[in-house]
C-alpha cells in the first residue's frame, strides 16, 4: 500500500488504520493531529479509519515549549 505522508511517499506491506500507522510511525498519539485527505480525523475514530492505497495525510506534531 502506498500513502503520501507529509508530501513524501512511503509504502506499507499491509492495510493498516489511522492508530496503526501512527503507532508504527513511532508517534504519541496525545501529541499529533492527522489530516486524511484533506479532512482533519478526530483521534477517536483512528482505530476505525482504515488507511487505502493512494491515501494522503498530513501528520503535525505538537511541539511544548515558551
Amino acid at each position: 500500500m502506498r500513502l503520501t505522508i507529509n508530501g513524501k511517499d512511503q509504502t506499507f506491506d499491509e492495510s493498516l488504520t489511522l492508530a496503526q500507522l501512527v503507532e508504527q510511525l513511532g508517534m504519541k498519539g496525545d501529541r499529533v493531529a492527522v489530516e486524511l485527505n484533506r479532512e482533519i480525523v478526530s483521534r477517536p475514530q483512528w482505530p476505525e479509519s482504515t488507511l487505502k492505497d493512494g491515501d494522503h495525510l498530513e501528520i503535525v506534531h505538537f511541539v511544548g515549549g515558551g
